[in-house]
């Protein structure tokens, strides 16, 4: 790695254009954020969609061949959808690279017997529809952890908050990490802010936003931000790997996800879907190889956090009552 920094990176095209007369305006130093990951660095990696095992076998071969690193993997099926010794097997096979393990927790709307999620207005979204879907998160939860997982994924506001109680409470372990699904994504620094205050420790906003959106954000919170350098199809689908760095710069504290475009969907994932999963699994990691090289060759790459760094800092809550 480089000793150059997001800051001062070079962006795409720029002596080339400057030689042409087609000079852009400097970068603004107004715009960059003034926040880090805890233990230093302004960015880490997330390999999403890694669905059991054998998928994450194939990830961590194929980034040390690579030379990818990873400091966070991360599943959308749900806990519910592996066993035991899944879960387990995972949990070991990440710790053993000291690579943070974030599994989605319990039910969903978009597969519930609820309507309105089909409608064109996508009424309710991912969101746990009742009580029983609330308790099948909470359970999922309790199960994950118990097992060793130390990160959940959630797609809920009151789950979310629920969670956090939890850990407040003991009933999860407190260093539990809690992080806001793409799918209900904050748009505004408002709502930002309170998935912050509600427990969300990373959270991902939709790959559609602006640089001028994350320079908002960051005004208001320095909770770390998840962002799709390339986002799924049902998604967006958006490649944003040339704007890396900028994204960086704008965006940071910022775990840079590699998703994959032009891909089927693979939730809930089953042996039925081995062979895609383990293909596209492996095309994720190749796809971070490339943002990174872009990385390096713009001079933003001596920002990474520290491998085997997990925790967000110091985050703003709403006061919990007795």
């Amino acid at each position: 790695m480089t000793d150059a920094s997001a800051t001062a990176a070079r962006r795409p095209g720029e002596q080339a254009l400057t030689a042409l007369g087609l000079s852009a305006p400097a970068p603004d130093p107004a715009d960059a954020s003034a926040h880090s990951f805890p233990g230093g660095g302004r960015w880490r990696t997330e390999i999403p969609s890694c669905e059991g095992p054998e998928a994450l076998a194939v990830v961590l071969k194929e980034a040390s061949r690579l030379d990818v690193p990873i400091h966070r993997i991360s599943q959308g099926s749900g806990v519910w959808m592996l066993t035991d010794a899944e879960i387990t097997e995972m949990v070991e096979s990440t710790g053993e690279r000291d690579i943070e393990l974030c599994l989605f927790t319990g039910p969903r709307g978009t597969w519930d017997i609820g309507g309105s999620t089909r409608t064109d207005s996508r009424g309710a979204g991912l969101r746990a529809r009742g009580h029983d879907a609330v308790a099948g998160c909470v359970e999922d939860a309790v199960r994950a952890t118990e097992l060793g997982v130390k990160c959940l994924l959630v797609a809920d506001e009151g789950v979310l908050w629920t969670l956090h109680r939890a850990r407040a409470a003991g009933i999860i372990p407190a260093d539990t990490t809690l992080k806001v699904s793409a799918l209900i994504g904050p748009v505004n620094p408002a709502a930002y802010a309170v998935y912050e205050r509600l427990g969300g420790d990373s959270i991902n906003v939709p790959s559609d936003l602006t640089l001028d959106h994350l320079t908002e954000i960051r005004r208001v919170s320095g909770a770390p931000m998840d962002m799709y350098i390339e986002a799924p199809d049902d998604l967006g689908g958006y490649v944003r790997m040339y704007e890396v760095a900028e994204l960086i710069r704008r965006g940071a504290p910022l775990y840079l996800k590699f998703g994959l475009s032009k891909a089927p969907g693979i939730y809930p994932y089953g042996h039925h879907m081995r062979e895609l999963t383990l293909a596209t699994a492996k095309e994720r990691v190749r796809r971070g190889r490339l943002a990174l090289d872009l990385l390096a060759r713009h001079g933003a790459d001596g920002d990474m956090a520290p491998l085997g760094s997990r925790l967000p800092g110091d985050l703003q809550r709403f006061e919990i009552s007795s």
